[in-house]
């Protein structure tokens, strides 16, 4: 059984006349977790709002299900199985926590989203607890964790998380990452950005890094040696070092 959930081949992207990204591919499996490491600013947000749809690539295609859907619209992308979590908690603060997971679920027959809130909150007890709160009055975390609720409310089998991490405590990070394991093991394919090499490399199967809009595969995960790897690259490093 063919295990590759996301196939990306050859995409080069960015803004306007503004090359990011250049042929970049990865694969996403389903049941594991992807992740993109690389300094600011190397092209891992656009690479996740390219697989999104939201921008449109300038070369190369975005392989899901077997299927090329380099052309299709962000909704469509959606309907299909692929959910994008944008870093800063981006929800609406004004809603409660219930309406806000209804959100998630607009495109759903009723009975279908109200089983998926049901199911938000037996993931994520304290959302439950806050139901009635207003998503805004809820602590950095909590608000985290609305957000990835949110998206895995259609039940996408792709979830893309850009630095989940961001101005959150080490513990709330932990539980976050928590969250990303326990969705591995449910047979999600993860695709996760982060700035926290160690913890993300805790939790990764498969490892790329992105440096001047290209992208390299480490050989393996979670080894002294491909740690070093990466903390070079944040140090300064050339495409040549990580090749050595």
């Amino acid at each position: 059984m063919n295990d590759r959930l996301l196939e990306v081949r050859g995409l080069g992207s960015g803004y306007g006349d503004l090359r990011v990204l250049r042929d970049v591919s990865l694969t996403v499996r389903a049941g594991a977790v992807t992740v993109v490491l690389g300094r600011n600013g190397a092209g891992k947000t656009t690479l996740l709002s390219t697989i999104a749809g939201l921008l449109r690539p300038f070369s190369g295609s975005v392989v899901f299900r077997g299927s090329d859907i380099t052309k299709t619209s962000p909704p469509e992308r959606a309907r299909r199985g692929i959910a994008l979590v944008q870093e800063n908690k981006r929800v609406f603060k004004r809603r409660t926590v219930e309406q806000n997971l209804q959100l998630g679920g607009y495109s759903m027959p009723r009975r279908k989203a109200a089983e998926a809130v049901s199911g938000a909150y037996d993931r994520f007890p304290v959302l439950g607890e806050k139901r009635a709160q207003r998503a805004g009055e809820l602590s950095g975390g909590q608000q985290q964790m609305l957000a990835i609720a949110q998206a895995l409310m259609p039940g996408p089998a792709l979830l893309m998380l850009d630095e989940p991490s961001a101005g959150l405590a080490p513990v709330i990070v932990d539980d976050v990452l928590a969250t990303v394991t326990a969705l591995k093991k449910e047979g999600l394919g993860i695709l996760l950005v982060e700035q926290l090499v160690d913890k993300a490399m805790s939790v990764a199967d498969d490892v790329v890094v992105v440096e001047h809009g290209r992208m390299q595969h480490l050989p393996g995960t979670g080894r002294g040696a491909d740690r070093d790897h990466v903390r070079a690259i944040y140090l300064g490093s050339t495409t040549a070092a990580l090749r050595q």
